[in-house]
Order: structure tokens, then sequence, then C-alpha cells
């Protein structure tokens, strides 16, 4: 059984997209709506801009949405059986399952893109990753790390890859500190806030009234949700659940998990670089991963 998961902020890349609108008329329309939507051209930013501008949340988030809803309308449905998404990623997943529309999707990650960027200079914080760490020496970094302020495991990516989120003083403690708790490596992310901690908590009230803006329908195909890390179509639990996303740890691996034991054999990941399958390589070993980012992918999958 066939899975789509679409990838989250960090994929993105300068000039991504520009061979699939320049070959393919249903993607050139989706990306000059969407630079309607907006009110600006996402597609100058993704085709043209430098990587510092495209490394900006308010930008990175509607490009990464857009390039890979573009690429999952132009493969279709596939016999795809279920979806998820890596954060940002969860609301591709949702319009590719009908959930949201494409214009409500790409209007509220746009949205969301600015909250978390303006949540992240109110409240300034930061990211690490964590390598090679035991599961089982999480709760004491945290515990210790947290002397210092706010902080939580934001990404629970794979087996080993942990993600923590909160003020910079607790994360650079936290660095400091792994590896004497076991980690092979830890360093700080270059992000422009702490994602998935409650230091998101100023964006969680216009996230929702956003939200409440929009016709949310139930899910064609089930969506393994970040924050609870088991497939949902009901169009009230994604609505309260999008809403936990933000200031919840994302449950990646937990979610793969999941979707292994409902059946899931294939994972195609859909949108840009290869992220989600070097983790999804880790969390489980038996399944068939593999990925569509570029025209030249899509062509390769249509002349099959």
């Amino acid at each position: 059984m066939k899975a789509f998961v679409f990838p989250g902020q960090g994929s993105q890349y300068c000039g991504m997209g520009k061979d699939i609108f320049d070959n393919f008329a249903t993607a050139r329309l989706m990306m000059e709506r969407a630079n309607e939507l907006l009110g600006y051209s996402i597609t100058d930013i993704m085709f043209s801009g430098s990587e510092e501008e495209l490394r900006q949340t308010k930008y990175t988030q509607p490009a990464i949405f857009l390039h890979s809803i573009a690429v999952a309308t132009l493969i279709g449905q596939n016999d795809v059986e279920m979806t998820a998404g890596h954060s940002l990623g969860e609301y591709t997943a949702l319009c590719f399952a009908g959930s949201i529309s494409f214009d409500d999707a790409m209007r509220i990650v746009a949205k969301r893109g600015e909250l978390m960027q303006h949540a992240g200079q109110q409240n300034p914080g930061t990211m690490a990753a964590i390598i090679g760490m035991p599961d089982s020496a999480l709760e004491g970094l945290l515990e210790e790390a947290g002397l210092e302020g706010i902080v939580q495991a934001a990404n629970f990516n794979s087996p080993g890859q942990i993600v923590l989120s909160g003020d910079i003083a607790a994360i650079i403690k936290a660095v400091a500190l792994a590896p004497s708790k076991g980690a092979r490596m830890a360093k700080e992310l270059v992000v422009s806030g702490a994602f998935h901690s409650p230091l998101m908590k100023p964006a969680e009230t216009e996230l929702a009234a956003a939200l409440d803006g929009i016709e949310i329908k139930n899910a064609s195909i089930p969506v393994c949700m970040n924050a609870v890390a088991r497939p949902i179509t009901d169009a009230a639990e994604i609505h309260q659940n999008l809403i936990l996303q933000l200031t919840s740890s994302v449950l990646w691996s937990q979610s793969i998990e999941a979707m292994v034991q409902n059946g899931m054999t294939e994972f195609i990941e859909v949108g840009p670089q290869k992220v989600l399958q070097g983790l999804i390589k880790r969390i489980d070993k038996s399944v068939t991963i593999s990925g569509i980012d570029t025209a030249a992918d899509i062509q390769a999958l249509k002349a099959l």
C-alpha cells in the first residue's frame, strides 16, 4: 500500500519549482494563482531569490507548500491510501487529501509562516539537533536544560534524531550537556524561532482564528497527523490538531510507525529534496522509499 509524504521547512532550495513551471501548464496556472492569492510573487523568490530570502519563514512555508502540491497535483492520487506531512507539510497532505482547498491552504500556510516568524521575534528562541542519544536520556537532558528556561522535544524525526526547541539559554545548555548523555552530535540550528514549543503561543490565537475562517472538510484519505501520530479523516479533529501542532512535538517517527502498522509499505516523498526519505529509511528499513521533486522525476514517472 502506497503513502505520500510531504516535506517541511528546511527542504527549500534556490530555483525550486522552476522546471515544473516551465514544463507543465497545470503547475504554471497553480503557481500564478498563488502569486495572486499572496499579493506578491512567491515564484520570483523560489526561482531566483537568494538563499537568505528563501530561508525567511514567511517565504519558506508558502514556497515549499506550492512546490509540493503542484507536484502532487501533476502525478495525481495513483492509488495513494494514506498521507502525512512533516510540520508545514501536514497542510500539503491535507490539501492533497481534499480536506482544505488549494486557495485556502495557500492563504493559511502564508499566514502561518508570518505568524511563526513574528512569534519568533516576540519570543526569541532557537532549536538544536541531537543525534545518537538514547531515548531514555531525553527526560534527564530536558530536566537539566530546563533550569535555564523553556525547552522541549520539537521533532522526533527518527530513532536517534531528536530536535529540541526553546529559550536560547536552555538550548545552549542542552547542546553542552548532550554529549555526556550519550549524544554523538549536538548542534544549534539556524532558525528564526523556537518552533513547536510553547514560545509559539503568540501565534496560536491568530492561527486558530484563521483556521476558523476557512472550510475544513473530512479528508478523502487518512492523514497521519503530527501531534497525535495517528491517521485522521474527521474535519473537527483535523482543525483541532492543526492548532495543537504549533506548540506540540512533531511525532514523525511515531507517525511513520503508525502508517506501517496500518499497512503502508511504499512511501513517496513529494516535494523538494530528500529529507523525509532519509528519515523514513532510519525508521523502518523494510519499506520502499522514493521521491518526486523535479520535472524529470515527474516525466520519468509518467513514462512508466
